[in-house]
């Protein structure tokens, strides 16, 4: 479990989050959502350790994350950031391979091209193993980069919008690889999802934010609702149940015209 308490972070007078409260369950899959600018990713920054948090604590199974050793923190806490970037001409399987440097720092054992493999085979990569990475496509490319973070072999993911500028295709197939995380693998994940309809049918869990503060958080089901929507994003919104899940309609919600 990954807690937050009184999580506080600014920039000079500026206050981007403010008396966070927060629990990410373990082996769940947990979305945040909320409109631009809520604190998303400064609070997934913040768990992470890319950022110090102006005052507040995170605790991972009741330890501070601030007294672990870095090293040892990224041996349980791989994260993905929003827009990565390798100007390197890498290949694949030397992209995912990085994700080992907290174990192998550089120098790979058995262990090391196992985890690799695994990877790359758990998102079906196989074909692309060879390729360099600055000729896949931006769906292709998103997902060698989230074999990196797999291939850290942590007990929890940290994702940064990891469907962002991908087709309808590939954003279901990292969701659905993600959900496998968590439900074959018993990883914890935490996502943030701006398309709502995923956050609400691939999530276990959802902490919804909005100007730097918590809206709401808990299952799917008592988050994802109408008039809690509607207060979060300022739209209106029809919620659609069907059989294999439901739809959060804010194009043209019942009653509008």
């Amino acid at each position: 479990m990954i807690a937050v308490t009184a999580l506080q972070k600014r920039y000079g007078s500026r206050t981007v989050l403010s008396g966070v409260h927060a629990e990410f369950p373990t082996g769940r899959l947990t979305s945040l959502i909320g409109p631009n600018g809520a604190g998303k990713s400064t609070l997934l920054m913040l768990v992470a350790r890319l950022l110090e948090p102006t005052q507040g604590t995170i605790l991972m199974d009741g330890a501070d994350i601030a007294h672990i050793p870095i090293g040892d923190y990224a041996r349980r806490v791989a994260t993905l950031r929003q827009r990565p970037d390798f100007n390197l001409r890498l290949t694949v399987e030397e992209l995912v391979s990085f994700g080992r440097f907290p174990y192998s720092r550089g120098r790979l054992a058995a262990a090391d091209r196992r985890a690799v493999d695994e990877a790359i085979a758990f998102l079906s990569l196989e074909p692309l193993r060879k390729a360099l990475i600055d000729e896949l496509s931006g769906g292709q490319r998103q997902m060698a980069f989230l074999a990196m973070t797999i291939a850290q072999e942590t007990g929890c993911l940290l994702l940064d919008e990891p469907l962002n500028n991908l087709d309808m295709k590939h954003a279901v197939q990292i969701m659905q690889a993600l959900r496998m995380l968590c439900d074959t693998l018993g990883r914890t994940v935490i996502a943030v999802i701006h398309d709502i309809n995923f956050a609400a049918n691939y999530s276990d869990h959802i902490v919804a934010m909005k100007d730097g503060a918590v809206h709401s958080a808990g299952p799917v089901p008592a988050v994802v609702t109408e008039g809690g929507l509607r207060d979060l994003y300022d739209l209106n919104f029809e919620i659609l149940q069907r059989q294999r899940g439901c739809l959060c309609n804010y194009f043209t919600p019942q009653g509008e015209t």
